[in-house]
């Protein structure tokens, strides 16, 4: 292999830069010592690896960063909408002269603009608007009969859960009396985790189930249950009766029809509204932590650390020697015409 004659500013001669062979000579005549020498140099001289810009490495934190952006658009799409029915409200209460069905208009637009919010929102604004990125908005549901205190009443029973259809493979639960709100939490989670579900006590000390609101519709019409006839029918699967937690605005149930209507339907929105702030803080938060996370992950000194390479690298070129040879093949190393021809088209 021929390596090209060096320019004299390398510090190499061009009787020193022959070929490989000449080079593979020289180094044959040294000693061992010399050759250890080299090979330390060779890994000391290795190059880390460069740091790959943020769009490289973290997908999932400009994911994040995305969805609260997308969010924060909604929240204050709809924040927007209901101040302007919010003062149609108001003014027609006080009996000032109005257009005709602007309230209802008005209610309508907002309805619409609720019904989009799964969609709108990435996927990361629940029916309670909880935010949660990067995982998937929830929807919290109760199952009728299953009840802490039930489970921890009654002799013991083992209930067999199956969700989407009857092909789908059981989840055993061994319940027995005496057991702890925690440790009935602790076995139903484990059951239901492989089929989507999460378990937790709520917040009145109900068994609170959980599921991606993507996967909601088929957890409710397809989860069954057998039990040993204690609390459910043995023998067989039978459906069980689930309540999904009331949305956190149900604009559907807004009435215009009289005064008395219009009043309830002003309270609501100005509840709506409250509601909509909090959850506005709240993903604000959430984008302020994910950008700050931005600035931490960035190579907070790159063009030091470059010009410490650089500088690194001419010291070495400059000396004559085997790390200077090494040092220039090294960076020689997978360059070819395509890339050169790339990185010529940047500039």
């Amino acid at each position: 292999m021929q390596i090209a004659q060096l320019p004299t500013s390398s510090g190499i001669s061009a009787k020193g830069a022959g070929t490989a062979r000449v080079v593979d000579e020289a180094s044959g005549a040294s000693n061992a010592s010399t050759g250890a020498r080299a090979g330390s140099a060779a890994a000391k001289s290795t190059p880390a690896p460069l740091q790959r810009g943020l769009s490289n490495w973290d997908h999932q934190l400009q994911g994040e960063i995305s969805n609260a952006q997308q969010t924060l658009d909604y929240l204050d799409r709809s924040s927007s909408q209901l101040q302007a029915l919010k003062s149609e409200l108001a003014a027609k209460l006080a009996a000032r002269q109005g257009r005709d069905g602007q309230v209802e208009a008005r209610v309508r637009q907002f309805s619409n603009t609720w019904r989009q919010r799964s969609n709108a929102s990435g996927g990361t604004l629940d029916a309670q608007l909880g935010y949660s990125s990067p995982q998937a908005a929830q929807q919290n549901f109760t199952i009728r009969g299953l009840t802490l205190t039930s489970l921890q009443d009654g002799p013991p029973e083992v209930l067999a859960f199956s969700v989407g259809g009857a092909n789908q493979a059981l989840r055993s639960v061994n319940i027995e009396p005496g057991l702890s709100d925690d440790q009935i939490v602790a076995r139903f989670s484990q059951a239901l985790l492989p089929s989507n579900i999460r378990v937790k006590r709520g917040d009145n000390g109900e068994l609170m189930f959980s599921t991606p609101e993507s996967s909601w519709a088929s957890v409710r019409d397809s989860l069954s249950v057998r039990g040993n006839g204690i609390r459910f029918p043995t023998g067989q699967m039978s459906r069980v009766k689930t309540d999904a937690e009331p949305a956190a605005i149900a604009p559907e149930e807004w009435n215009t029809g009289d005064v008395e209507a219009l009043r309830t339907t002003l309270q609501q929105v100005v509840q709506a509204l409250a509601h909509l702030q909090q959850a506005r803080s709240s993903v604000s938060l959430a984008l302020s932590q994910a950008s700050s996370r931005v600035a931490d992950a960035q190579p907070v000194q790159g063009p030091v650390r470059m010009e410490s390479l650089a500088q690194n690298f001419s010291d070495k070129a400059s000396k004559p020697g085997y790390e200077s040879l090494l040092a220039i093949s090294s960076a020689l190393v997978g360059i070819s015409r395509d890339r050169v021809i790339a990185l010529l088209g940047l500039s």
